[in-house]
């Protein structure tokens, strides 16, 4: 695939511009393009994947913020070959501190051998015990279709209505969702809490071998030749097409707008947009693991959104013989930035972390979109004639999300253009 912003097709030749080659962008440039449209991809930055992008620096490779990827995602298996990821799986589970000491869960469906530790009274009460496998089976086994039609209403409410204990929901389940919903309340829709169980349930989480970029990176390439043009900031969405930032004009008759929530309304004047989250990534690098295996950590009181070792994962993200530790926390940080980071990670994994190196730290603004009930799980793309707008603030803050609503968009796009009465293709 090219990418360089030269040798593309002549703007006049272009049926439609995709503004943002993001996660959205691709899959709607990928669908267009597979239907016989010839579309021009124009991208800000120097690569693909928006806020999924991974930089490689002194032998590691630094996510631009905590990022897993799930394998479950119905998007992901129609539209990646997950072996040539070369995914690495975090345990199936969590690590807790909580206000009574330090607790393990893993699924026993996966884990067998660990079982024992959820008999009733070691870790879990029989009551939170049968709450918990109720609420998982009913979102593995219920279609999706009803998962959807559900009322929505918060997720602290939908555990609440499940039996789960208040105590198990602040010391276990709130620790682990704030860092999945990047807030703290339990606010975020109970619809999409029941999507993002039922994947976890059903799927593997997972790091590629070169970084959570590698999954844009993998999508790109079977853009056709010329289709991407890096570097090409769009500065308005004009009546013919779109201005770039060095002044020309690129010409199409329909124009997709693929990126953050900020940049699509300030591109689409009169775009309702959510609110979003913002989550702070510190890397710190250490001369051996503080654990033995790559599961997730998560802090009761709240001071981290969670903590692992990376490198415990997918040993290609540090160099040999060096950890890599990853911390995220709400916001753009606590007081005291990382040094007060690193002395909650002292408790976290009982050892001395004085030595560690910060070695990074990504401040990722509008990392997902505040997805408050009653949140429509998918929406029409169609802003105004021959004007879409898609992304995960369009549907869920999650790769499901995105791929979908790229997708979304290009069928609507290409539903516009048949005749009355008459199907559109899809791709």
């Amino acid at each position: 695939m090219t990418t360089h912003q030269h040798g593309t097709r002549p703007g006049t030749g272009t049926d439609t511009i995709v503004v943002g080659a993001g996660l959205a962008g691709i899959a709607c440039a990928l669908d267009l393009s597979r239907a016989g449209q010839r579309v021009e991809l124009l991208e800000a930055s120097d690569g693909v994947g928006g806020r999924m992008r991974t930089d490689r620096r002194d032998g590691f490779l630094f996510d631009r913020g905590f990022q897993v990827f799930n394998t479950s995602y119905p998007q992901v298996k129609k539209r990646l070959d997950l072996r040539s990821l070369r995914l690495r799986p975090f345990t199936p589970g969590l690590v807790a501190l909580t206000p009574t000491g330090r607790v393990r869960l893993t699924d026993p469906t996966r884990r067998p051998s660990e079982a024992a530790a959820l008999l009733p009274g070691r870790t879990l009460s029989a009551r939170d015990l049968a709450a918990l496998a109720a609420l998982t089976l009913g979102d593995v086994l219920l279609p999706v279709g009803a998962l959807r039609r559900r009322g929505d209403t918060t997720t602290q409410a939908a555990l609440r209505s499940a039996g789960v204990s208040p105590r198990v929901i602040d010391d276990l389940l709130r620790p682990f969702l704030a860092g999945v919903f990047l807030e703290e309340e339990l606010e975020t829709s109970a619809r999409f809490f029941h999507l993002v169980w039922r994947s976890m349930a059903r799927g593997t989480l997972c790091l590629p071998a070169d970084g959570i970029g590698a999954v844009p990176a993998r999508l790109a390439r079977d853009l056709p030749d010329g289709t991407l043009r890096l570097e090409s900031p769009v500065t308005e969405v004009t009546d013919s097409g779109v201005l770039l930032a060095d002044g020309r004009e690129r010409q199409a008759s329909t124009v997709v707008v693929a990126t953050d929530a900020v940049t699509a309304a300030r591109l689409l004047p009169g775009l309702a947009v959510p609110d979003s989250r913002t989550v702070t990534t510190y890397y710190h690098a250490a001369a051996a693991s503080p654990l033995s295996e790559p599961v997730l950590v998560v802090d009761s009181t709240l001071a981290v959104l969670n903590t692992c070792v990376l490198s415990d994962a997918a040993p290609t993200y540090a160099p040999r013989g060096t950890a890599l530790v990853s911390t995220s926390v709400l916001g753009a940080g606590p007081p005291g930035g990382e040094a007060a980071v690193r002395e909650r990670l002292a408790a976290l994994y009982d050892t001395d972390t004085s030595g560690w190196d910060p070695v990074a730290a990504y401040t990722v603004e509008g990392a997902l979109p505040a997805m408050r009930p009653p949140w429509p799980l998918s929406r029409s793309t169609r802003f105004a004639a021959g004007r879409y707008v898609c992304g995960d603030h369009r549907a869920t803050g999650s790769v499901q999300g995105a791929l979908a609503s790229g997708g979304r968009a290009a069928r609507e796009v290409l539903a516009s253009r048949e005749p009355a009465g008459r199907p559109a293709r899809t791709p």
